[in-house]
């Protein structure tokens, strides 16, 4: 399954319009905050679809019934573009597990690239709820990788939600095609159709980890 956020007119469009605009990139604490901020209306919205269990909570006055999430949930991210993206699920998933992944491209003298897995960072994921966020989703080539390096290291989670900010048409196909179509769900941002000869999203915003942390 996959959701768009874009497509529904809320207040989650103007933080998409302001980490695009390239005159308010020029502030990398206004990116980050901005990335974080989607990272939490993400998980606003994938809270809506996770499972629940009535807790009973005592008041002052009283007990309250409440339905709280009951999954195991683990926010996964790639260093170091997600990092702030990472953070925004975290301010609302705050009693989740984290896992990191360390991945580049290494780039060949003719301009193509590979993808390299350096580091991986997991705890056990059976039977457990694995979010795992990139700001963008290009040719969907290292969140494939991060997925597998991570299902290596850590076993299969119940379910996987894959959130990214921005994504090609390319990187949806890509990723739709090996991932488990039965318990893989994509939240995105916006979905833009071009990717350049450097598999650069286009319109998209350019280079997240330098916008966020500066130019390597």
């Amino acid at each position: 399954m996959i959701h768009i956020l874009s497509k529904g007119n809320s207040i989650f469009n103007k933080f998409i319009a302001q980490i695009r605009d390239r005159e308010v990139q020029r502030d990398s604490m206004r990116f980050r905050r901005n990335m974080e901020r989607i990272g939490e209306v993400m998980s606003y919205e994938i809270s809506r679809s996770l499972n629940y269990k009535t807790h009973v909570v005592e008041t002052p006055l009283g007990e309250a019934s409440i339905e709280m999430i009951s999954d195991k949930i683990v926010l996964a991210t790639i260093l170091r573009a997600g990092l702030p993206l990472h953070q925004g699920f975290l301010n609302y998933f705050d009693d989740a597990e984290s896992a990191f992944v360390s991945a580049y491209r290494k780039s060949s003298k003719d301009g193509s690239f590979k993808v390299k897995v350096e580091y991986i960072s997991s705890c056990n994921l059976e039977g457990k709820t694995l979010i795992l966020v990139d700001p963008m989703l290009a040719t969907g080539t290292s969140l494939v990788l991060a997925y597998e390096a991570l299902i290596a290291k850590g076993g299969e989670p119940e379910h996987t939600h894959i959130a990214s900010v921005i994504a090609s048409e390319q990187g949806v196909d890509y990723v739709t095609r090996h991932l488990p179509s039965r318990t893989t769900t994509l939240w995105l941002g916006a979905v833009d159709a071009e990717l350049t000869s450097r598999s650069y999203i286009v319109p998209g915003i350019g280079d997240a980890g330098d916008l966020a942390f500066g130019e390597k």
